[in-house]
């Protein structure tokens, strides 16, 4: 698989490390943390070093039962620290982490070059447009049910949830081509609006997600999934996560969003290992 990633091919035989750069107070497990421009620079290096190919930087909180800023806010949260990123740091990729348009597009011109949606197109209609205009952004485009203040009250699927998530998807991926969009990342929406054992159904059959024609993207680090089962705290989930992250690379994941890049490059080094191995 390629995607053209703002003018550079982006070869995916090998999956790839989105390093999450969290600027909100309130996020289920850095919120608050990276408060100052030195913090949030040396969490920037940190990733990088570790092997992070691109930074994903979000303003809005998208938790289970949180709710949303204002766009004011969160382009206020965002772009400034994205400037003085790009300025220190040469060639680094950054995808903007928001289902805002103008958000979007503001965070492109400054030097964004992915554009991650975790409603999938259905909390702004000037999305998929401004997709059009920009070009050659990659989209990773995310299953959603409803919105984070109420999306884990409705947990109903009125058929086999891979099969209504491919729907999802066809049926989007059919309005993204209309916009002449062909870069699409695919994200199953691990925790926005699935129930425990839906999420592991995911996990398990995620080779049949985007009939294995876009990449998949997951993003479990750290999750609710992982600590409900263990009876453990968010803190205490690493091991756990880079079990999942295993399973996922070895049912096809291409992306891995984390935390955690040292641990999640190491799972990604050992199973294509394992993967090439006669």
């Amino acid at each position: 698989m390629i995607i053209n990633c703002a003018g550079t091919l982006l070869h995916l035989e090998e999956p790839k490390i989105m390093g999450i750069v969290n600027l909100t107070p309130d996020s289920f497990y850095d919120g608050g943390k990276l408060c100052s421009e030195y913090s949030i620079l040396q969490h920037i290096e940190t990733l990088l070093n570790e092997g992070s190919d691109f930074i994903d930087i979000g303003g809005c909180s998208t938790r289970p039962g949180s709710k949303f800023i204002t766009e004011k806010e969160e382009i206020k949260r965002v772009i400034k620290p994205i400037r003085t990123i790009m300025k220190n740091f040469k060639n680094i990729k950054i995808s903007i982490d928001t289902f805002r348009s103008e958000v979007a597009r503001i965070a492109v011109e400054e030097g964004a070059v992915m554009i991650n949606d975790i409603s999938g197109g259905n909390l702004d209609k000037n999305m998929f447009p401004l997709l059009e205009k920009l070009k050659k952004i990659p989209y990773i485009l995310n299953h959603m049910k409803g919105i984070p203040k109420n999306m884990q009250k409705n947990l109903y699927y009125h058929e086999n949830i891979v099969t209504e998530i491919n729907n999802f998807f066809s049926e989007k991926i059919y309005y993204l081509k209309q916009h002449k969009i062909h870069d699409i990342i695919l994200d199953p929406g691990f925790g926005f609006g699935k129930t425990l054992e839906q999420n592991f159904q995911l996990l398990k059959h995620l080779s049949l997600l985007g009939f294995q024609d876009y990449p998949i993207l997951v993003g479990i680090s750290r999750k609710s999934m992982i600590k409900f089962i263990l009876k453990t705290s968010y803190e205490e989930s690493l091991n756990a996560t880079s079990i999942i992250h295993t399973i996922a690379l070895l049912n096809g994941s291409k992306f891995l969003r984390v935390h955690d890049v040292k641990e999640a490059a190491e799972c990604i080094k050992l199973v294509q290992y394992y993967k090439n191995i006669l």
